[in-house]
C-alpha cells in the first residue's frame, strides 16, 4: 500500500512537472512597445474656428479639408490692397494734353517758317531786279533764325513735359507690383484659413471644438498612419552583431493563452548605447547599456499603440572553422 502511494506522487508531481513547462512561452530575445509616427495637425492661422469636424478614431484622407478659420479680416485687407491697384491708374498723369499744346504751338511754327522761306525766296527775286533792298532781306533772314529757335525750344519742351510725366507716371506705377506681391500674401494666408488633412491615418487626439478662438501654430488634433507600426524594442550589446537593417525577424503579440507571431523588419538600429528603461525586458537582465532598434511591422487591426512586443532574432549559423 505504501509503495503504490509513494508510485502514486511521483507520477502525481510528474504531471505538474511537465504542465509547468508545457505553459512555458517562447523565450524572446527583446521586448518594447509599439509606437507609430504621429503628426500634430496645428493651426497656421489665428482666428475663430468657424467649422471644425474631426473626431477622434476617425480615419481621414490627405489633402481632406477638416475645418475652417475665420478670414474675414484678411478678406477685407485683400478687397483694400485690389483697389489700391486699380487707383494707381487713375493717379498716372496724362501727358497728351498738354503735349497737344505744344504740338499745335509747333505747327503754327512751322507755318510761319513756310510763309517766312517764301517771303525770303520773294526777296531774292526783287532783290536780283533791283526792286528790294538788302536790308529787306537781312531782315527776313533774322527772323526765320529767330522763328528756328524758337522752333527748337518748343521741340525741347516737348521732350521734357514727356520725360518729367514719364517719370512721374513710374514713380507711381512702381507702387503696382509690390501691391501685387501682398496680394498673393494675402491669398497664401486665406489657404491657410483652411485646415488641411496631411497624412492617411487615424486621429489619435483632438485639441479644439468648433467655436473656440484659436492661434497660429496651436494644436488642432494628432493623427498617425496605422497600417504599420513601430516596434521599439532594446537589445544588448552581445546581441548587436546577429542584427541588421532590413533583416526579418518574428515579432510575437501575447494573447493571454498563448503568442500570436508577425513578421517585422528591423529599419532602425540605434548607435549609440543608452541605460536599460525600467519597463523594458531584455534577454539579459544583467545588462546596463542596451541599444534602440525599430521593427516595422504591418498592422492587421488588432495591434494597438503603446502595446507590447517581443522580438525573436533569427538564429546565427555557427562560422565553419
Amino acid at each position: 500500500m505504501l509503495k503504490n502511494n509513494t508510485t502514486f506522487l511521483y507520477v502525481l508531481l510528474a504531471g505538474f512537472i511537465l504542465s509547468g513547462c508545457g505553459n512555458k512561452g517562447p523565450e524572446f530575445d527583446a521586448s518594447g512597445t509599439f509606437e507609430a509616427d504621429e503628426v500634430i495637425v496645428s493651426s497656421e492661422l489665428a482666428g475663430r474656428i468657424d467649422s471644425f469636424t474631426v473626431e477622434e478614431g476617425q480615419r481621414l484622407a490627405a489633402g481632406k479639408v477638416v475645418g475652417i478659420i475665420d478670414s474675414e479680416n484678411l478678406t477685407l485687407q485683400k478687397e483694400q490692397v485690389e483697389a489700391s491697384i486699380d487707383a494707381l491708374q487713375e493717379k498716372t498723369l496724362d501727358v497728351q494734353p498738354q503735349i497737344k499744346l505744344l504740338l499745335d504751338q509747333l505747327d503754327v511754327q512751322k507755318t510761319q517758317m513756310v510763309t517766312l522761306e517764301r517771303e525770303r525766296k520773294r526777296t531774292q527775286n526783287l532783290l536780283a531786279a533791283d526792286a528790294a533792298t538788302g536790308k529787306q532781306l537781312d531782315d527776313i533772314n533774322d527772323q526765320i533764325e529767330v522763328l528756328k529757335g524758337q522752333m527748337l525750344v518748343t521741340q525741347q519742351q516737348i521732350r521734357v513735359q514727356r520725360t518729367n510725366v514719364s517719370t512721374q507716371n513710374r514713380g507711381i506705377l512702381s507702387e503696382h507690383k509690390p501691391l501685387q506681391k501682398r496680394v498673393a500674401q494675402l491669398e497664401d494666408q486665406l489657404s491657410d484659413a483652411n485646415i488641411t488633412n496631411p497624412i492617411n491615418g487615424t486621429v489619435l487626439d483632438t485639441y479644439a471644438e468648433q467655436g473656440e478662438v484659436t492661434a497660429a501654430g496651436k494644436a488642432l488634433y494628432k493623427i498617425a498612419d496605422l497600417t504599420y507600426l513601430n516596434l521599439r524594442a532594446y537589445i544588448t550589446g552581445d546581441q548587436l552583431p546577429q542584427v541588421r537593417l532590413g533583416e526579418r525577424v518574428k515579432v510575437l503579440i501575447d494573447q493571454g493563452k498563448g503568442y500570436r507571431e508577425l513578421p517585422g523588419t528591423i529599419t532602425w538600429i540605434s548607435d549609440k548605447a543608452e541605460f536599460t528603461p525600467k519597463t523594458i525586458q531584455t534577454k539579459d537582465e544583467r545588462a546596463n547599456l542596451v541599444y534602440a532598434m525599430k521593427v516595422r511591422v504591418k498592422n492587421d487591426g488588432y495591434l494597438k499603440i503603446g502595446m507590447y512586443g517581443e522580438v525573436m532574432l533569427p538564429e546565427q549559423e555557427p562560422k565553419k572553422k
